[in-house]
């Protein structure tokens, strides 16, 4: 082997990632409680100790299979009148650009029956979204911002991507912009009229 040669993937990292393919999958289609340890064996083709071994429990598989990085924007640096439009369109990439993972989709699912996705979702928006929105407002009130911010988008997403209300999601991604964007403008900037 060279130097510029990628190194190849050991039969250990292949089967963890094997692994990791199926909880994904599993988690996205059934939430925590829907997908076991054993299903998840199954799906991969190999025994459910292998699960154990390489995971150590289906708590930490889950965090695995559902690591979330939303990488939003830096809104300070954007114009100030396009926020709202900005975290739309950035949501509409999380959900159905072409990078986009099964995370989201995985917690929000598992979010509303098991209180360890719930406590992960909850450490998603925390960390990433109130940061983000502290920076464009009072930081003093940041919290309650992202929280609207938050509840704006999970609903969306709760009805696009997971019930799949057909009016929802028949909406193409101007009338997305277009309708939600102002809302989360007024959310994120502190402009709610409370």
């Amino acid at each position: 082997m060279t130097e510029n040669q990628p190194k190849k993937p050991s039969k250990s990292d292949r089967t963890r990632a094997q692994i990791l393919e199926a909880a994904r999958l599993l988690f996205a289609e059934h939430g925590y409680d829907g997908a076991s340890i054993r299903d998840v064996a199954a799906h991969a083709s190999i025994d459910p100790a292998m699960v154990i071994r390489y995971f150590r429990s289906k708590d930490e598989l889950f965090a695995r299979a559902a690591v979330v990085d939303l990488q939003l924007p830096a809104l300070r640096v954007i114009d100030r009148n396009a926020i709202g439009e900005t975290l739309v369109r950035r949501f509409l990439e999380i959900w159905e650009g072409p990078a986009s993972g099964p995370g989201m989709g995985i917690l929000l699912r598992s979010a509303t029956s098991n209180e360890f996705a719930a406590e992960k979702l909850r450490d998603v928006f925390g960390n990433q979204v109130r940061p983000v929105v502290a920076a464009v407002s009072d930081p003093a009130d940041a919290g309650r911002r992202a929280g609207l911010v938050s509840s704006q988008l999970l609903g969306l997403a709760m009805c696009r991507y997971l019930l799949r209300l057909p009016p929802v999601v028949a909406l193409s991604h101007d009338e997305i912009i277009q309708k939600v964007g102002p809302t989360l403008q007024r959310y994120a900037v502190g402009e709610d009229g409370s």
